[in-house]
């Protein structure tokens, strides 16, 4: 007689599919149809063009999903971004299990700044029109900050 319920065996074969994974409620699914919807040169992305030598580059979309995905959990590391493209299945339903590495995430930011911009833009506005958020409040700064008022750091008119 059992007396904790048991999981699956590690070592056990399962079968399923990552579309298996993600039901159809999820927001995650919203991130893939806007991004799918976007035009890159309208947003002034550049665009990858393929190369006949080396590995080919990635496709510019899947940094936009990262991007919009790191942008609503609250992840902008370039680092934590590639962890969590291996250990969530969410990311990895998103990128169809694509790995980017930390260095062309942030070149990607690095080389595309008002592209990102004019994505985040128009990526509130349409929440916002949509009613999906209110818009009051705009950010929220955590910044801590120390007093020093000491003699010699303390300036007045006198």
């Amino acid at each position: 007689m059992m007396q904790h319920i048991t999981g699956i065996p590690r070592n056990q074969m399962c079968f399923s599919s990552l579309e298996d994974t993600i039901s159809s409620e999820n927001p995650i699914r919203f991130i893939d149809a806007f991004v799918g919807a976007l035009s890159l040169e309208a947003l002034c992305f550049s665009i990858q063009t393929i190369k006949s030598e080396g590995r080919p580059s990635f496709n510019t979309k899947i940094f936009l999903k990262l991007y919009l995905y790191g942008y609503l959990n609250g992840l902008r590391s370039s680092r934590k971004l590639q962890k969590e493209c291996v250990r969530n299945i969410e990311l990895q339903w998103l990128l169809c299990a694509i790995v980017t590495n930390y260095h062309s995430i942030s070149d990607f930011r690095k080389d595309n700044p008002s592209g990102l911009k004019k994505l985040f833009k128009l990526f509130v506005t349409f929440l916002k029109d949509a009613d999906l958020i209110g818009g009051y409040i705009i950010a929220i700064d955590g910044t801590k900050s120390r007093a020093h008022n000491s003699k010699k750091a303390n300036f007045n008119q006198k």
